[in-house]
């Protein structure tokens, strides 16, 4: 195989990566604005706080309802992430779901910037919240059954009422009343731990 053949299969890889680097940039950028602003901010905002030109972010996203989306999925399948890589550093599976409830209550909150477009009735927003579902509960099982297996939490946790009960915890955050959510699911995740 001659140079330029090792050049030309090369070549596009680096490209993919910073494409997909630029919009991870693009997608945790959004999310920001959109809980600090509402999901109706500026795309301007949006291009400033991730460095960019309008212009980047209509080529990757052509309508707000696409950006919304995208920014909903990538959080989704970053959470869906984090818990199996947590239960494999974390010194123990009490620790990683404790961690991962962490980021969940990080979602939620976002996820309330987003509230009011997800429950309207534009249809490209109706699969999401199966989507949701489908990716987070099998993982959040898996760190209960894994912390419950190693005797550090009470058995038979449901996955989805965990999930559910972080998520009424954290229905009071970012509005403008001193509520610190955190600390509530902590308390509950605390519950959670067999002790002695």
């Amino acid at each position: 195989m001659s140079d330029d053949g090792q050049d030309a299969g090369a070549g596009p890889r680096p490209r993919r990566a910073d494409a997909r680097r630029n919009k991870e940039v693009l997608l945790e950028s959004a999310a920001a604005v959109f809980v600090a602003s509402g999901v109706e901010a500026p795309i301007r905002d949006i291009a400033a706080e991730a460095g960019v030109g309008t212009a980047t972010i209509y080529r990757h996203f052509p309508t707000r309802a696409d950006l919304i989306v995208a920014v909903y999925r990538h959080q989704v399948e970053a959470l869906a992430e984090a818990g199996p890589s947590l239960l494999a550093t974390c010194d123990d599976p009490y620790t990683a779901l404790g961690r991962w409830i962490d980021l969940f209550v990080d979602f939620v909150v976002t996820k309330q910037g987003l509230a009011s477009v997800l429950q309207s009735d534009d249809p490209c927003f109706d699969p999401l919240h199966s989507y949701f579902l489908e990716r987070l509960v099998p993982v959040c099982d898996e760190l209960l059954t894994a912390a419950a297996g190693a005797g550090l939490i009470r058995p038979g946790m449901d996955a989805y009422e965990l999930m559910r009960g972080v998520g009424g915890l954290c229905a009071g955050a970012g509005r403008n009343i001193p509520y610190d959510a955190r600390r509530l699911v902590g308390i509950l995740v605390a519950g959670l731990r067999l002790t002695g």
